[in-house]
């Protein structure tokens, strides 16, 4: 039986304000001016303590919200398997705090546990 592996771990959340910079980023979303740039370690072993290779890697599941215990947006990326892919530029951010955390899914469709919640206090 394969056991789930583990989050990836979210390494920082930065960015924000009205600044334009970095508009290109892949993956900005939203129609807001305030950002938040979070940046991940992928994982490298499961739950029980097996490897996992990057190509076994499918997808990251980037949740997020204004309640830390209630994530209630949403963003998949799908090309995880890829050493490029750990960033990812949330935009459309209203002012107040935002959590987010991110699981990882495998080329075998099982869910990592969440990471743990970070957060980003967006100023007017």
């Amino acid at each position: 039986m394969a056991a789930a592996f583990l989050g990836a771990l979210l390494t920082g959340c930065g960015g924000g304000g009205s600044s334009s910079s970095d508009t290109s980023s892949q993956g900005a979303i939203g129609n807001g001016s305030s950002k938040a740039l979070l940046s991940w370690t992928a994982p490298s072993t499961r739950v029980n303590g097996d490897g996992i290779s990057m190509g076994e890697l499918d997808s990251y599941i980037i949740r997020y919200g204004q309640d830390a215990d209630n994530l209630t947006e949403q963003v998949v990326i799908s090309d995880a398997a890829e050493d490029a892919t750990m960033s990812y530029t949330v935009g459309g951010l209203g002012q107040g705090t935002w959590y987010f955390s991110i699981q990882v899914q495998d080329t075998s469709g099982l869910l990592s546990p969440p990471s743990a919640v970070v957060s980003k206090t967006i100023q007017s």
